[in-house]
């Protein structure tokens, strides 16, 4: 029995005479408007698959589309995102790009069925962040980040990011980094509408960083880290400058009675 469970899930037939593939399920929870993802073994190891859906699988467009994200996405590497470690054809599937597998709940679902965690939340401040901050300092390019695209591991509750980027750029735009800021703000604000307590550090900081107003919004990630963490960037900078400074002084010292 497949050890992943997922709302709708369906046994997939396959005809595959070497044995190297079984045990194939759709997962309907993490599908997306052009792909099918599902589990599978692979040599008797569980791993996921991405595939195009049946209808736009022979279409070259589409092709090229998954191809360029295997390419983006190959050479990335994070604790926090669900890593792509091959690109084939799988009988029954077509070609398809082959991840580490998954073994959780999705955020979306943990929303729904009212499972939220002090440690989720944590996680939220923490891991996203860090995948996020990863993310753009390689200028991959990808879709809003939602409940829908978070895994939470089912044992200590770590976060994994699935669908990360479909390409990637010289530099990200200004526009990129403001849209990464929102719809982290927007994925937060939906976690504090669904949580029991009051949380209104957090709650302040989603407002800020899902304002309509990309000038309003927080101007990085690591601006963003920094009100979570309740720093301010000034008194940072301020710190910086006077290592910098005390640091010179120590340096025309010490070359003053070398």
């Amino acid at each position: 029995m497949n050890h992943y469970t997922s709302k709708g899930e369906r046994k997939v037939e396959i005809h595959d005479p070497s044995g190297k593939w079984s045990e194939m399920t759709l997962l309907p929870e993490w599908a997306e408007e052009y792909y099918d993802v599902y589990t599978a073994k692979k040599h008797g190891k569980w791993v996921m698959l991405k595939a195009l859906k049946k209808e736009y699988a022979s279409d070259p467009v589409y092709r090229d589309k998954l191809e360029r994200e295997f390419e983006t996405r190959y050479n990335l590497a994070h604790p926090n995102i669900v890593m792509v470690n091959d690109y084939e054809e799988v009988p029954g599937v077509g070609m398809a790009m082959i991840f580490d597998d998954a073994y959780g709940f999705s955020l979306r679902r943990l929303i729904d069925e009212h499972r939220l965690t002090p440690r989720i939340i944590h996680r939220l401040e923490t891991q996203l962040l860090d995948a996020l901050e990863y993310i753009q300092e390689h200028h991959v390019v990808h879709y809003p980040i939602t409940p829908d695209n978070i895994i939470f591991t089912e044992y200590n509750e770590n976060l994994k990011l699935l669908n990360v980027g479909y390409d990637q750029k010289d530099e990200l735009s200004s526009q990129d980094t403001a849209d990464d800021i929102r719809s982290y703000g927007e994925l937060l604000n939906e976690v504090l509408d669904n949580m029991p307590a009051t949380l209104p550090r957090l709650r302040k900081v989603a407002r800020v960083a899902s304002a309509a107003d990309p000038i309003r919004r927080y101007r990085s990630v690591g601006d963003m880290r920094m009100a979570i963490e309740r720093k301010s960037p000034v008194l940072m900078y301020a710190c910086i400058f006077t290592f910098v400074v005390a640091m010179t002084v120590l340096v025309c010292y010490l070359a003053w009675h070398a």
